[in-house]
């Protein structure tokens, strides 16, 4: 396949990098996405992450795949208001794709609109939002097969259930009634043409039928507000949901408390929890203050927003998704304790 060489292959090609990025790179490549000689892959990088982006080039460079690399601020100003039309063209020809970028405010519509046509073009895509040395060298150094194993084990316990409850000693006590007309998905790490996956992986999520209780999130929160704000240990955010609805948020730190509650009525539906997620990255000891990696680190978090219906089957929509986290949870799915402060009960 003879693919045009851009000017971001160039530099991706010739940029040196940290040969500590090679063994996750070399996962993300090989164990996550298995990329083949024969199969064309769109990059899209940005400014910030060009080092992380050699290093995986450098990877499919050794497969002998094709590939085709953009540089966001090459091609279009940021924030992106709409994804770009040549990056959008190129991915119609390809088999994989990998997003590796800095997340800036208001840019979710863009990236939902690069998701719409890996979901209708079936390509194996891995979503990278925010990744950084720090996970490169942590999440993306999984055994993504062990991290697998623990995810089958939990997705065929939680499509079996009614219920799932979660309880934290931060004060978190949450019940989730499940809907059977939703599909749990699993996104360990494996990546497949049938859901994308954010990389590291290490989840199992769906759209729950509602949701309530309390949630101190003392891990972090996503979106944007992951950078601004970080790690929430020292300072919380306490969230209250009633039938499947944020109705309060409360944190020391009102800046946080109000940057959220004003992302999660951004529409009708920003405020209803989209997605119910179990982390399955038992590799991961802490978290850290980055949504990408902390999400799937063992425990509930849950998402205000956008349910990715067309995987869970939910049939409703929001321009919006925030996860929120929080840390050592206890989980039961209907009677049977899955998890105590942190730890599964359950074997890979």
């Amino acid at each position: 396949m003879n693919v045009p060489v851009s000017q971001a292959n160039s530099q991706l090609h010739t940029l040196s990098f940290d040969p500590e990025l090679t063994p996750g790179a070399h996962n993300a490549v090989h164990v996550c996405l298995r990329v083949q000689p024969s199969e064309k892959v769109t990059v899209i990088t940005d400014e910030a992450t060009k080092e992380i982006a050699a290093s995986i080039v450098h990877e499919l460079e050794a497969v002998g795949s094709p590939y085709r690399a953009w540089v966001l601020e090459d091609v279009a100003p940021r924030p992106l208001s709409d994804f770009p039309q040549e990056i959008a063209e190129d991915m119609e020809t390809s088999q994989v794709s990998i997003f590796a970028v800095q997340a800036q405010a208001n840019e979710l519509r863009s990236r939902m609109q690069m998701t719409g046509i890996v979901n209708r073009r079936k390509i194996r895509h891995a979503h990278m939002v925010n990744i950084n040395h720090q996970i490169m060298l942590e999440g993306m150094r999984a055994d993504f097969l062990k991290v697998d194993r623990i995810s089958s084990k939990v997705v065929e316990m939680v499509r079996r259930a009614k219920q799932v409850r979660a309880k934290t000693a931060a004060g978190t006590d949450l019940v989730a009634d499940l809907n059977p007309n939703y599909h749990w998905l699993k996104t360990s790490g494996i990546i497949s043409p049938d859901k994308w996956g954010n990389l590291p992986g290490g989840e199992v999520f769906t759209t729950p039928g509602e949701v309530n209780g309390t949630f101190v999130i003392d891990g972090v929160v996503g979106d944007w507000l992951c950078a601004k704000f970080g790690g929430l240990r020292d300072n919380p955010l306490t969230i209250r949901v009633k039938g499947n609805r944020l109705t309060e948020a409360h944190s020391e730190n009102r800046e946080l408390e109000n940057d959220f509650w004003n992302y999660t009525h951004t529409d009708e539906s920003s405020d209803r929890v989209g997605e119910f997620a179990i982390g399955t990255n038992i590799e991961l000891k802490d978290v850290i203050g980055q949504i990408l990696q902390d999400e799937k680190y063992p425990g509930v978090h849950i998402a205000f927003g956008n349910p990715y219906g067309e995987h869970t089957g939910a049939d409703w929509y929001s321009s919006t998704h925030i996860d929120v986290v929080g840390r050592k949870f206890d989980i039961w799915v209907d009677n049977q304790q899955i998890m105590q402060a942190g730890q599964f009960l359950i074997e890979a």
